[in-house]
């Protein structure tokens, strides 16, 4: 039973009009409390009064004097003051009272189980509103450490983005470019997997290298990443529509820094027929990580395009 830490005013009056009625004598009051756990210092000094002087004391002065006591003892009688009402409210046996107190040692016992039950009610509701809150706090505080750590993620991986810029190295450069956009992909919870190649049977060598693979909004998109001098032209990107075409459902990403020739454009719109191809140009990426913008909205965008206008090449930052 839940019961409030300290009596409150209404609840110790009653205690104190209902025990003196289930208690026939001034020594079963007593006893009453002896029952229930009190420890005897709390009414050591009553038990002497009730020996010595019993004719100036009355019940209702003891079971006053000892609510008061337990209430005053904080958490250290928290079990006694449990058990002293638990007595009281399951009490079904009222033959031991004074037979004309019985009638109204009943409406007090029913009354008191009243006011417990809406006391207990009310706890119950504000352990939950607690218990939500506690668990609001915890989860707005989760989120906020989660985007914390994505936005301290895409600081460094424009850093580094950025600093590719300088690299003289066309292969390093590329290589490093993979995983840069990867893990740019990471930090938006939608890379499946890095780069990784397809080796043929035995003597065919590497079949096909992937330079990664992404999930958005449930559709699978193999990522195509070049640092050319060039625009890539017709034939560097079928090599990619190719490998899109052979995994069925599949779709792909191909993301270029130095952009796309016109053929290029042409087949990856006329190769929409088969799968959804997008094709973006490494300053948008650029752009989307000086403006903060949402990424997963960015992707989403260019998606659409390529699909309601047949428009591979839609540059949603650029049209605004």
């Amino acid at each position: 039973m839940d019961i409030i830490f300290h009596y409150p005013p209404e609840l110790t009056q009653l205690l104190i009009d209902t025990i003196p009625l289930l208690c026939r004598s001034k020594r079963d009051v007593l006893l009453f409390f002896k029952g229930a756990g009190v420890p005897q210092d709390l009414w050591d000094d009553l038990d002497m009064r009730v020996r010595n002087d019993r004719k100036n004391i009355h019940k209702y002065e003891i079971v006053r004097t000892v609510l008061t006591r337990l209430n005053e003892q904080g958490e250290r009688t928290l079990r006694e003051r449990r058990e002293v009402l638990k007595r009281v409210v399951e009490c079904e046996d009222f033959s031991t009272c004074w037979p004309s107190d019985q009638l109204k040692v009943k409406g007090l016992v029913a009354e008191t189980r009243r006011v417990v039950d809406v006391k207990d009610s009310f706890t119950r509701m504000k352990q939950e509103q607690d218990r939500e809150r506690r668990t609001r706090v915890a989860e707005t505080t989760k989120r906020e450490e989660t985007a914390e750590r994505r936005r301290a993620e895409i600081r460094l991986i424009k850093r580094d983005l950025f600093a590719l810029f300088s690299e003289s190295n066309p292969q390093k450069r590329g290589k490093a470019l993979e995983s840069v956009l990867n893990r740019m992909f990471k930090a938006d919870g939608i890379l499946i997997r890095d780069a990784f190649t397809v080796k043929g049977m035995q003597g065919e060598g590497v079949v096909e290298q992937i330079d990664g693979v992404v999930e958005i909004s449930g559709h699978v998109y193999l990522v195509e990443m070049k640092w050319w001098a060039s625009p890539l032209g017709k034939a560097e990107v079928s090599e990619h529509l190719v490998n899109v075409y052979h995994r069925g459902q599949t779709r792909g990403i191909c993301i270029s820094h130095s952009g796309f020739t016109g053929p290029a454009i042409t087949i990856c719109r006329e190769g929409l027929r088969e799968s959804v191809f997008v094709l973006c140009e490494l300053e948008e990426i650029v752009m989307l990580l000086e403006r903060n913008e949402d990424h997963l909205e960015f992707w989403r965008a260019k998606i659409h395009a390529a699909i309601t206008h047949k428009n591979p090449l839609f540059r949603p930052l650029m049209e605004r």
